[in-house]
């Protein structure tokens, strides 16, 4: 038997492929549209994940506006932020967030969904929300992928 075939592949910066992603967020509920590009920046889907690296796509979200949530959590859902001063507690909504922009509604379940420490911040930084169907990343030319498709 050859051992060294079964050798665990670890990945680093430097073996790390990654790629430019569009997903359409058209008609797709909030929360599992986030946690499939949550799996997709942290590299998960990739046979080569390693879980202390960032090894996944760079995410360019579309439609961001188009996104539904279902029931009343428009209004009824309550995010919660502490500034830190006595009395700095802040409630907001989901219909508050997508009003001041569709990436801080985004950015704000994803990160939810990530892990909480450098790497984290560093694996937000590579999405990318937009709330019509243009996007300026034309350059890296992403590909479209079909987000219902993944699990």
């Amino acid at each position: 038997m050859d051992t060294l075939s079964y050798k665990t592949i670890s990945a680093n910066k430097a073996t790390v492929q990654k790629e430019w992603v569009v997903v359409d967020a058209t008609d797709q509920v909030l929360g599992r549209l986030s946690a499939k590009v949550a799996k997709l920046l942290r590299g998960k889907y990739k046979p080569n994940y390693t879980p202390h690296v960032d090894c996944g796509d760079n995410v360019i979200i579309i439609n961001a506006d188009k996104v539904i949530l279902t029931g009343n959590k428009w209004t009824d859902r309550v995010y919660l932020n502490f500034t830190g001063y006595p009395g700095g507690q802040k409630k907001t909504s989901p219909a508050e967030l997508i009003k001041k922009g569709e990436a801080k509604l985004f950015n704000r379940v994803v990160k939810g969904m990530l892990p909480k420490n450098k790497l984290g911040a560093q694996l937000l930084r590579n999405l990318y929300v937009y709330a019509g169907s243009e996007h300026p990343h034309a350059a890296q030319q992403p590909k479209t992928i079909d987000i219902n498709s993944l699990k």
